[in-house]
């Protein structure tokens, strides 16, 4: 199932009580909502382009580039967003929790969490 997103779109490989898998298209300087997840732990893989991926820590945050082949995982509970230096795509393997998005900020006006 494809979902266009202001931002590019994704679309959803695999959907199970067990994990999910997308793959997602951002166009070049769109970045998606700055937000966290209560129990989602994601794993991105960076397919083509590049990915800025900024990750909120304790004591500092953390700007990750990453090109084909790089990855990164968020745990539970870590702010992040993803921005596109580059057109890209790339692949985001996760635990289930399909909702489970509490946006903190969002170019779009996507405050309602959905």
């Amino acid at each position: 199932m494809k979902i266009i997103k202001p931002w590019g779109y994704e679309v959803i490989l695999e959907h199970n009580p067990k994990y999910m898998v997308k793959k997602l298209f951002m166009r070049r300087g769109c970045r998606c909502s700055l937000q966290y997840h209560d129990q989602k732990c994601e794993t991105i893989y960076v397919v083509s382009g590049i990915l800025l991926v900024y990750i909120e820590h304790d004591t500092k945050s953390n700007f990750t580039s990453l090109r084909p082949g790089s990855y990164i995982t968020i745990n539970p509970g870590k702010i992040h967003r993803m921005m596109a230096v580059e057109d890209c795509i790339y692949i985001e393997a996760s635990t289930p929790e399909i909702n489970d998005v509490k946006r903190l900020g969002d170019d779009y006006n996507r405050m309602d969490n959905n």
